[in-house]
């Protein structure tokens, strides 16, 4: 097990945090240091960018199933994938980390914020930016920007890839045996995945297929075009 230092409560020392997570691979070690930081966690998944709903329920069940473990209590909000949609009308050929991202990042964090705001959470946070081949700026702006907008809430910009954060990520999800999704998530993203699939002679996405296992080597892997590849 790599070994990394605690981490440091938010700005202030609030030992009480909201996480929004997008999926449990993403989420384990961030749930791991903020509960080992002895401070107050709850998780909060809202994530209707998420298709189809079959994936949407496989990805959320198994967030469900760490959070149970870990003791953390788990927030599960509404699949409004109706609005989604809107949101991101016209942006559908948008590549990834291009402003179809950000507009779902700020809408994601818009609902965190509002939650947080009404339960009297005074800082929030997400695990999306452990992901290396995610945008860390843009998805700190997105927070920063959605959580200005409720007094009283402010997002916690850490880092969570610092000290070997993605190492834990990928050995706490061949611990538990997540569920490996191949995509991002959204439906133009699975769209994109595909195409390059496809070009590259790979069969298309399969849904609840692969899962970590201790005994391979999986990594997550984008291609030169951009796009999710997860390879063993």
């Amino acid at each position: 097990m790599t070994k990394r230092p605690p981490i440091d409560p938010p700005p202030g020392g609030e030992r009480k945090v909201l996480l929004h997570s997008c999926c449990a691979p993403c989420s384990g070690s961030v749930i791991e240091d903020i509960h080992k930081a002895g401070i107050e966690l709850t998780v909060y998944f809202y994530n209707p960018n998420i298709h189809p709903r079959k994936e949407y329920e496989l990805r959320k069940e198994e967030n469900i199933r760490y959070a149970e473990k870990t003791g953390i209590p788990f927030i599960d909000a509404d699949y409004d994938s109706g609005r989604w949609f809107k949101i991101t009308q016209g942006h559908e050929a948008d590549r990834e980390r291009g402003e179809r991202c950000s507009l779902c990042f700020e809408m994601r964090f818009v609902k965190t914020a509002e939650y947080a705001y009404q339960k009297g959470f005074k800082w929030i946070t997400s695990c999306l930016g452990i992901s290396r081949w995610k945008d860390f700026n843009q998805i700190t702006f997105a927070g920063i920007k959605a959580a200005s907008l409720f007094p009283g809430v402010s997002y916690w910009a850490y880092n969570w890839r610092k000290q070997d954060g993605s190492k834990r990520m990928i050995e706490i999800a061949k611990e538990e045996k997540f569920y490996q999704q191949q995509y991002c998530g959204c439906v133009y993203s699975l769209r994109d995945t595909n195409q390059w699939r496809k070009s590259s002679g790979r069969p298309a996405v399969e849904f609840g297929k692969d899962y970590y296992s201790p005994d391979i080597r999986a990594r997550d892997k984008f291609t030169t075009t951009g796009l999710w590849s997860h390879r063993q």
